[in-house]
This record gives structure tokens, C-alpha cells and sequence, in this order.
């Protein structure tokens, strides 16, 4: 009878007393207790833990405790341990009910490209490597390196199309975790190739820097099929999902073919037609919609522009963007656009225009084999009231090969 009372104690914890446990559990972990101390807990006290019970207490760790970002990050891969092989939605790809092309379908697939890339070849390289440290073995390892940079159109597309409908539905925490991990893994990566080629590193430094990187892949591989997937299933409508896998393509995939197209039973989900017929009347003319549409996306820069509530309403999309921008991004605010790392500096820069400090903010940056110049401009009405910022990007490599004069037709 005792046995009876207690596993119907067990069930019957209430989600707060659960949440309250776990976050107990964790903060035991960022206090420094041992894992297998902390697991062994969790485990007498909760049999199983649902996907939205560990995305629930991820924020509360942030907003209620005051935890940062960083060190959810960090606790992310030591609490994915205890909980592994206590969530409920242990799923397949089948088994979250998604067809060829559907967007989980395709990150069930890449993940299984994924894993077995890091777990089978650059595992092996690595080995290999550090047995013999031959130039054959060194550029077998280089080249499985630069392929893996390749992970970034898989992230990325987490993170500009499926982060944003996540995050209309109040779910910050989990996200901003992941794309901070994301971050390391691809930073891991491009450390590991210039370590290769920096004779002055240590063979135990680079080796410990790739077992991390296998490590962390893996570990996101078990954190978006386990957690974040079965979540987004849970949480996002089929129109949705058609709009995420409408736009998969502007960014890429990673170690598979394109995808095919995806098309729910249900048709007319979507209006496809983003633009209404109309003109606007500007002050110094009229243009259609679709005449300012074609100026905008054929001027050689690419524009976006945020409101006075640093929320996206606009980007340019010409043929040859410098950073990719996807239409799940429009009506998100400019903060949740960018790693949790770097916010602080898109806050700074938003703050000197908002408080009249600035009126503009250049950069420049190598990236892809082009010489990036970044121009922010404060946008302010006829009153000097701030109104909003726009952003123009340019590859201005070939405007620095400008010598002489040109004065006739080519």
C-alpha cells in the first residue's frame, strides 16, 4: 500500500512543485554539486520531464533567478545529461508525423549527416591525426574541417526562420541557449583549422579543441531532436511551418540535396503574394508597389530598416545579399536578430541614436572574400523625434579597385 501512495505522490507533483525542482536541480549544478549526484536525484524524484517543463525552466533560470545567458549556455550540455533518457518525447523523425520536406524532416536529415560526419570521420581523422602527425593526415583533417563549416546553413536556418516563430509565442530562453551554443561550435571549428596551421599550437590543445567540437555537434544533434523539434511541433501552426520551409532554400543545408518542396494536404495555407496592388504617393512622387519593390532590391547595397520599437519592418532582397535575411525576421524585434553575445552592441548602438549622441556608425569587415562597409543611420521626422534606424551594406572591394577616370561608355 506504502508503494502504491508513493508512486501516486510521484505522479501528482504538480507542474510548479516540478518546476521548482528542477530549477532546485540545476542551480545545484551551477553551484558546482556533482552530476551524479544531482542525476541520481532527479531521478528518484521524476520519472519522466516534458520538452516544455525544461524550456520553462531555462527562462525561469534567466528571468526569475537572474542566471545569464552565458552560464545557461553552459549549464545546457551538464542538464541535457541528467535529463537524457528521462524525456518523454524521445521521437524519430517519423514519429513527430512529418513528410519529406516538411522542415523537421529535413533536420531530422542533416542530422543524421551530421552525426555521422563527426562520430565516423572527423573522429577517425582526428585519431589518425593524432597518431601521425604526417601532411597527409593534417590536410585529410583541414578538409573535414572546412566541410563542417558547412553546419552553418543548418544553425542558421534554426535560428532566422525557426527561432522567430518560437519566440512570438513566448518562448526566449531556449533559444537564446542554443544559438549561444551554436556560436561556440562554429567558433571551435575555425579555431581548429588555424590551429592546424599554427606550428607554435600544441597537439593536445588542437586534439582537445576537436573532441569538444564532436562532443558539442553530437550534443545538439540529441537537443534539437529531443527538445527543440518535438517543442516547435507542439507549438507552431502548418501555415507556419509552410513559411519556414518556403524560405529554407535562401540559406542553405548542410551535407544533403535540396529538399523537395513540402506541401501540406490542405491547400491555400499561405497567401504567397506578399505585396497588395496600390501606389504610394511619395513627396516627390508616385510610384506602384511593384516599381518601388524592383528600385529598391536593384540599388548595389542591401537596406534594412527597424522602427522607433527596434522591431524589423523592411529588408531589400536583391539577387546577391551579403547576409542572409529571411521574411521570418519582419515584425521581430532587432535584439532577438542577433547572438545573445553580441546584443549588448546593437543595445549600445540603438541607445546613442535614441538619446540624439549619434545620428550615424560605420564598420567594415572581411567576410566571404569581400570587403564589407556597414553604415547605420539614425532616422529622425521633420521634429528631430527618432523614428527608427536603417542599415546599409555594401561590398565595396571592387569600388577600392577604382583608379583613374572613366568619362565614356564600356
Amino acid at each position: 500500500m506504502s508503494e502504491m501512495i508513493n508512486n501516486r505522490e510521484k505522479q501528482e507533483l504538480n507542474q510548479s512543485q516540478r518546476q521548482k525542482l528542477l530549477k532546485e536541480i540545476i542551480k545545484e549544478l551551477h553551484d558546482g554539486k556533482n552530476v551524479d549526484e544531482v542525476k541520481e536525484r532527479f531521478q528518484q524524484a521524476i520519472d519522466k520531464v516534458s520538452v516544455n517543463e525544461i524550456s520553462q525552466m531555462e527562462q525561469a533560470l534567466m528571468i526569475e533567478e537572474g542566471i545569464s545567458v552565458e552560464e545557461v549556455q553552459r549549464l545546457c550540455s551538464v542538464h541535457t545529461e541528467v535529463f537524457k533518457g528521462s524525456i518523454e518525447e524521445i521521437h524519430s523523425d517519423e514519429a513527430l508525423g512529418t513528410k519529406p520536406g516538411h522542415p523537421v524532416h529535413t533536420f531530422f536529415k542533416e542530422n543524421r549527416e551530421i552525426d555521422k560526419f563527426v562520430n565516423f570521420k572527423l573522429s577517425l581523422h582526428k585519431d589518425q591525426y593524432q597518431r601521425d602527425q604526417s601532411d597527409e593526415n593534417k590536410e585529410k583533417l583541414f578538409h573535414d574541417l572546412t566541410e563542417l563549416l558547412e553546419i552553418d546553413n543548418h544553425y542558421s536556418r534554426k535560428e532566422n526562420l525557426l527561432f522567430p516563430y518560437l519566440e512570438k509565442v513566448g518562448i526566449f530562453g531556449p533559444t537564446k541557449v542554443m544559438w549561444g551554443v551554436d556560436d561556440k561550435i562554429r567558433a571551435a571549428i575555425k579555431e581548429a583549422r588555424n590551429q592546424l596551421n599554427d606550428d607554435t599550437c600544441q597537439l593536445e590543445e588542437l586534439i582537445a579543441n576537436l573532441e569538444f567540437i564532436i562532443e558539442e555537434v553530437s550534443e545538439m544533434v540529441y537537443k534539437e531532436e529531443n527538445i527543440l523539434l518535438p517543442m516547435s511541433m507542439e507549438k507552431l501552426t502548418e501555415d507556419e511551418w509552410l513559411k519556414i520551409e518556403r524560405e529554407g532554400d535562401v540559406i542553405g543545408y548542410t551535407f544533403i540535396d535540396l529538399p523537395e518542396p513540402w506541401q501540406p494536404e490542405r491547400a491555400n495555407l499561405l497567401d504567397q503574394s506578399f505585396m497588395k496592388e496600390g501606389v504610394v504617393q511619395l513627396e516627390t512622387g508616385i510610384l506602384s508597389l511593384d516599381q518601388l519593390e524592383l528600385m529598391m532590391n536593384h540599388l548595389p547595397i542591401d537596406i534594412t530598416f527597424i522602427d522607433e520599437n527596434d522591431v524589423v519592418r523592411y529588408f531589400s532582397h536583391g539577387k546577391e545579399r551579403i547576409f542572409h535575411r529571411t521574411k521570418s525576421i519582419i515584425g521581430r524585434t532587432v535584439q532577438n536578430c542577433h547572438p545573445p553575445q553580441s546584443a549588448h552592441i546593437v543595445n549600445a548602438l540603438l541607445d546613442d541614436f535614441k538619446s540624439g549622441k549619434k545620428d550615424v556608425e560605420d564598420f567594415w569587415i572581411n567576410f566571404h572574400n569581400k570587403f564589407v562597409y556597414i553604415r547605420y543611420f539614425a532616422v529622425r521626422d521633420k521634429n528631430g523625434t527618432y523614428r527608427g534606424t536603417v542599415e546599409f551594406t555594401q561590398n565595396i572591394q571592387p569600388i577600392q579597385a577604382i583608379t583613374g577616370e572613366k568619362r565614356l561608355m564600356s
